[in-house]
C-alpha cells in the first residue's frame, strides 16, 4: 500500500496574507524587470523603519564620512560655476578684459576637472556603502530565517520570504546606494541655491518663491493620475508574465490536450490590455510633462523679463541676471530631484519593515541558555514519555496523545499505522523541529529541550520519503550527508547505497549536475542518494520514512540489502506503511489517534488479531486501508 507525499499528521502550510500596494514606475519597461517588482512593494506608513539601517551603515563609518566629504565637495564645486559665468560677463569682452576671461576660464576648468573627481568618488563610494549593506542584511536576514522551525513556515509563505530577501534588499540598495546621496546632494544644492538666489537679488527670489508652488500644485494633483494608471499598467503587465510562466511550466500539458490555439489567444489578449493600459499611461505622462515645461519655462521668462529691466535700469548687473537665471534652474532641478526620489524612500522604509520584521521573529525552537551536552560516546537511546502534540496551525486536532515507547540501543523500532495517525508526527519531534506540549523525548538521557538542537540532529540520520535534491552535481549532493568527506568517502557510501550503478551512466559521472530539484533523476534514484547521504552521516540513529517506497522490485531489494547493512548496531526508527518492509524489524509499534494501541513482532502482531491483522489482511487482499480511528475489524454474525 503506497502512501502519498501529503498525509494528514503532515501539518498544513498557510500562506501569509501580504497586502501589494502597486507604485509607478520611473521608467517604461518592456519587461517585468526586478526593478519593477521592487517598485510594486508596499510603501512604508513612516520613515522610522530606515533607522534600522544605522548600524548596518556605522559599521563603515570611515567609508561614510569620505562619501559625505565628496558629496560636500561636488555640491560646492557645483554652486560656484554661475559665480564665474557671472564674473566673465560682467568683466566684458573688450581687449583689455581679455587676460581676465582667459583665467576665468582656466579655472573654470580646473573647477570642472574637480568637480568631476569629486562626484565620481561620491559615486564609488555611496554605491560601495549601498551594496555593502545589503550583503550584510540579505546575510543576517538569511542566517536569522534558517533557524526558524518549521512552524514559522507554515504560516509564512517562501516566496515571500525570497523576495524580501531579493526585491526589499533590492530597494533599500537602490535608496542607500543612490537615492540617499541624491536626495543629500539635491538637498545640499537647494539651499545653497537658494541661498544665493537671495543674496544674488531679493527681489527676483521672491518671484521664485511664489512660482514654486504655483508650479507644484498641478504636478502633485496630475501626478496622482498618473501614479494610478502607472499601477495600472504594471499589474496588467504582471498578468502577462503569470499567464506566460504558467503556460510554460506546463508546456507538456498545454501541448497534450492541444491548448495552444486557445492559450495563443489568451495570451494576446492579456498583452493587448496590458498595452492599453500603457498606452493610457504615457498619455497621461506626456500630458504631464507638457504641463510642467510649459509652466516652468513661463516662469523662467517671466523672472528674465523682469530682470532685464532691472539691469535696463541699473539696479542689476547683467552677470547678476545670468547668475540667478542659473541659480533659479539649480534649483528647480533640485527640488525636482527630491520629490521624486521621496517615494523611493518611502519604498524602502516598507521594505526596510518588512525585514526587520522577519529579524524580529523569535525561533520557536530555542537553543537553551545552558545546553546540556549528550553523552559521549553516543549511545542510541531514544525515549517517549507520555508525550502530547498538536500542530500550530491545527490547534484542535491532537496529533500525538500520550504516546509511549522506547528504543533501545541498536534495536530496530517500526511505527505503522493508518493515515493520519501521528507516524511521521513522531519523526519531526526527534529531529526537533517542534516542542511536544506535555511529556518529554529523551536521547541518550537527555531531553531535547536541554539540549543543542544541532547537536540532536548531529546524532541521527534520516532516509526521507520525498528526497531534496540540489542544484548540484551527484557527488556534493551526496556529501550533503556530510560536508568535510573525502571524494572517496563519498563514492564509497555511493557504492553502498547502489547509486554507483546510474552514476556510470551519467554523462559526467559524479560530477554530472542534476538539474533543478533533480529533475534528471527517477524517484528511484533520488531514493538511493538520500540513503547514500545517510550512510556518509553514519549516525547513531536512523530515521527511515518509508525508504524504499519509490522503488521497483529490483531497486527495493538492491536497496534493502544497502539499508540493512547501513542498520547494523544503529537504533532505527522506520515509519511505514508497506507492512512488506517492516516485518524484519525487532519491534513493531501499531499507532491509532496518536498512540501506541499495540506491540510486539509481526507473527506475534498477526496472531492478536486487531488493526495491525486488519492492516496486513487490507493490503494483502488489495482493498483500501483504514483512516486514523476509524473500525476496521471485521463484522460479527
Amino acid at each position: 500500500m503506497s502512501s502519498t507525499a501529503s498525509t494528514p499528521d503532515a501539518p498544513p502550510t498557510v500562506a501569509a496574507d501580504t497586502a501589494e500596494q502597486a507604485a509607478p514606475a520611473p521608467h517604461d519597461p518592456a519587461t517585468a524587470s526586478d526593478d519593477e517588482t521592487a517598485r510594486r512593494r508596499p510603501k512604508g506608513r513612516n520613515l522610522k523603519p530606515l533607522r534600522g539601517l544605522l548600524p548596518f551603515v556605522a559599521r563603515y563609518k570611515g567609508t561614510v564620512i569620505l562619501a559625505l566629504l565628496a558629496l560636500v565637495s561636488s555640491t560646492a564645486v557645483t554652486l560656484s560655476f554661475p559665480m564665474a559665468f557671472r564674473a566673465v560677463i560682467d568683466t566684458g569682452f573688450g581687449q583689455e578684459s581679455a587676460g581676465a576671461i582667459d583665467r576665468t576660464f582656466l579655472v573654470l576648468i580646473g573647477v570642472g576637472i574637480l568637480a568631476g573627481i569629486t562626484s565620481s568618488i561620491r559615486f564609488y563610494l555611496v554605491s560601495w556603502i549601498g551594496e555593502r549593506v545589503v550583503t550584510d542584511l540579505r546575510a543576517a536576514v538569511f542566517d536569522h530565517v534558517i533557524d526558524q522551525s518549521p512552524a514559522f513556515f507554515e504560516t509564512n509563505h517562501t516566496g515571500e520570504i525570497q523576495a524580501r530577501l531579493t526585491t526589499d534588499t533590492t530597494l533599500i540598495k537602490t535608496v542607500v546606494g543612490s537615492t540617499v546621496s541624491i536626495a543629500l546632494r539635491n538637498a545640499f544644492t537647494l539651499v545653497g541655491a537658494t541661498t544665493l538666489l537671495f543674496w544674488t537679488s531679493p527681489r527676483l527670489a521672491g518671484l521664485v518663491l511664489v512660482a514654486i508652488p504655483l508650479i507644484l500644485a498641478p504636478l502633485l494633483l496630475f501626478g496622482r493620475l498618473v501614479r494610478r494608471l502607472s499601477r495600472r499598467s504594471q499589474d496588467t503587465l504582471a498578468d502577462t508574465n503569470v499567464f506566460a510562466s504558467e503556460a510554460l511550466s506546463f508546456i507538456q500539458t498545454v501541448q497534450a490536450f492541444t491548448h495552444e490555439v486557445t492559450d495563443r489567444a489568451r495570451y494576446r489578449n492579456v498583452v493587448e490590455v496590458a498595452f492599453d493600459a500603457a498606452r493610457a499611461r504615457m498619455i497621461a505622462r506626456a500630458g504631464l510633462t507638457a504641463l510642467v515645461m510649459s509652466l516652468v519655462l513661463a516662469f523662467v521668462i517671466v523672472i528674465v523679463w523682469v530682470g532685464a529691466h532691472a539691469v535696463l535700469e541699473g539696479t542689476m548687473t547683467a552677470g547678476q541676471l545670468s547668475s540667478f537665471v542659473m541659480y533659479a534652474l539649480l534649483s528647480a532641478v533640485a527640488l525636482a530631484a527630491v520629490a521624486e526620489v521621496w517615494g523611493d524612500v518611502q519604498l524602502a522604509a516598507g521594505a526596510a519593515e518588512r525585514l526587520f520584521e522577519l529579524l524580529a521573529v523569535e525561533p520557536e525552537i530555542a537553543i537553551a541558555p545552558n545546553p546540556v551536552p549528550l553523552p559521549e560516546p553516543p549511545l542510541g537511546l531514544v525515549e517517549f514519555e507520555a508525550v502530547d502534540f498538536r500542530y500550530p496551525t491545527r490547534p484542535e486536532v491532537a496529533a500525538l496523545s500520550g504516546l509511549v515507547f522506547r528504543a533501545d540501543p541498536g534495536e530496530t523500532v517500526a511505527i505503522v499505522g493508518p493515515s493520519g495517525a501521528g507516524k511521521s508526527t513522531v519523526l519531526r519531534l526527534l529531529l526537533r523541529f517542534y516542542d511536544p506540549e506535555g511529556g518529554a523525548i529523551r536521547i541518550d538521557g537527555v531531553d531535547l529541550r536541554d539540549a543543542d538542537p544541532r547537536d540532536v540532529r548531529a546524532r541521527m540520520s534520516i532516509v526521507p520519503q520525498e528526497t531534496a535534491i540540489f542544484t548540484e552535481n551527484l557527488r556534493e549532493n551526496i556529501r550533503y550527508g556530510r560536508p568535510d568527506a573525502s571524494d572517496a568517502e563519498v563514492e564509497a557510501a555511493a557504492a553502498v547505497a547502489r547509486v554507483d550503478e546510474f552514476a556510470r551512466e551519467l554523462p559526467r559521472g559524479y560530477d554530472t549536475m542534476l538539474g533543478e530539484n533533480g529533475m534528471t533523476l527517477s524517484g528511484g534514484q533520488r531514493q538511493r542518494v538520500a540513503i547514500a547521504r545517510a550512510i556518509l552521516k553514519d549516525a547513531p540513529i536512523l530515521l527511515l520514512d518509508e525508504a524504499t517506497s519509490s522503488l521497483d522490485s529490483q531497486s527495493e531489494r538492491l536497496v534493502q540489502q544497502a539499508l540493512e547493512r547501513l542498520m547494523q548496531g544503529r537504533t532505527t526508527i522506520v515509519i511505514a506503511h508497506r507492512l512488506a518492509t517492516v516485518r524484519g524489524a525487532d519491534r513493531i509499534l501499531v499507532v491509532d489517534g496518536g498512540r501506541v494501541v499495540a506491540s510486539g513482532r509481526h507473527e506475534e502482531l498477526v496472531a492478536q488479531g486487531g488493526l495491525y491483522a486488519d492492516l496486513a489482511r487490507m493490503q494483502l487482499s488489495g482493498g483500501p486501508a483504514p483512516r486514523a480511528g476509524e473500525d476496521v475489524r471485521p463484522a460479527i454474525g
